[in-house]
């Protein structure tokens, strides 16, 4: 599938499950299993030459080198802006707490909750900072949001003195993101609204329930981890796949 016509096909997938990024209070009371054999979407990015050991959550990472070739045709063949190739390829390769997670799940999440650091008309820049923050609405308890204070820490990273909001190109939330934190291209910071931290970030995360994410089951818990709806895990899966055809 081409480039232009991949991303059709996600714009598409997108619009039918607008605004389940931010909905961080959204339960269901149960969901599907998943079905005999089903794919997981797993594709693996080049490991290095040498084989990093696993990182425990929350450690500094250090940036991992990612071969520039793959990173250019993966880039061009998904229409993912390299950055965001980058931030997931490292992510996978750090192999969190000795968890194989795909780059093409990360990829998955990331165009779920924010078009990779695109959404609205941004850019994603080559530091994995998108040209402008991306904030969820404020979770101040109306609608189907739950209410969640703000706290003297988190108001640094989204500026609202009384509720909190998702932060950054994979939608934390300040209670998730603190746990799970890292510095993941050696900036010295472990930032949010930085893809290459907040995918190393996503990747532990999905990680910490100890499922194995190269088996449908345990790829589907942990992504129902990330968000409790089936309709999100299903976006996922099908951005994931659809990422994963088209580097086949």
């Amino acid at each position: 599938m081409s480039a232009p016509r991949l991303i059709a096909v996600l714009a598409l997938g997108l619009l039918l499950v607008t605004g389940l990024a931010y909905a961080a209070s959204q339960t269901i009371a149960s969901r599907e299993s998943p079905r005999a054999g089903e794919a997981t979407a797993y594709v693996g990015a080049p490991t290095p030459p040498r084989v990093r050991p696993p990182v425990p959550a929350g450690a500094a990472l250090g940036a991992v080198r990612v071969a520039p070739g793959w990173l250019t045709r993966t880039a061009e063949k998904t229409g993912i802006p390299r950055p965001a190739v980058r931030a997931y390829a490292r992510a996978q390769l750090t192999r969190p707490l000795g968890c194989d997670v795909g780059w093409t799940t990360l990829a998955g999440v990331g165009w779920v909750e924010s078009q990779h650091g695109t959404l609205g008309g941004r850019e994603l820049l080559a530091d994995g900072r998108s040209s402008s923050r991306i904030l969820g609405p404020a979770l101040d308890g109306s609608g189907e949001f739950a209410a969640i204070p703000s706290t003297s820490t988190s108001r640094a990273w989204h500026g609202d003195p009384r509720w909190e909001h998702a932060l950054g190109p994979m939608q934390f939330l300040w209670s998730s993101w603190e746990p799970w934190a890292a510095d993941a291209d050696g900036d010295g910071r472990a930032d949010p609204h930085d893809l290459d931290d907040a995918a190393a970030a996503a990747a532990a995360y999905l990680c910490a329930g100890g499922g194995d994410l190269t088996t449908a089951e345990g790829w589907t818990d942990a992504v129902f981890s990330y968000n409790h709806a089936q309709e999100y895990v299903d976006a996922v899966l099908a951005a994931a796949r659809a990422y994963a055809g088209a580097v086949a």
